[in-house]
């Protein structure tokens, strides 16, 4: 069996964990509207990440769907969408 860190899979450090929940619920919302669901988020029960072009998520979570607490997984991709200037170019000269 293949090493999941080797693949560039690891565990989600603690200190993600609000965004790694935030990212949860952002995957059941998602769900809900593309499958014409009701779930509720639960909580997360375990959470991956996979860093290659961008950050994707594998998060194991817990919902209810009619009172009933359910396991899914879900996948997540975080990727900067947008990056574009501003305005006018700073100047990088100094005028001393």
């Amino acid at each position: 069996m293949s090493d999941p860190a080797a693949e560039g899979i690891i565990d989600v450090p603690a200190e993600n964990s609000a965004e790694c929940e935030e990212l949860a619920r952002f995957a059941v919302q998602e769900n809900n509207k593309k499958e014409d669901t009701a779930l509720e988020f639960s909580g997360v029960v375990m959470a991956k990440m996979e860093v290659a072009t961008g950050t994707t998520y594998h998060i194991t979570l817990e919902a209810l769907e009619e009172c009933e607490k359910k396991i899914y997984e879900a996948k997540v991709l975080k990727e900067l969408q947008e990056f574009k200037p501003v305005g006018e170019s700073l100047s990088t000269s100094s005028d001393a």
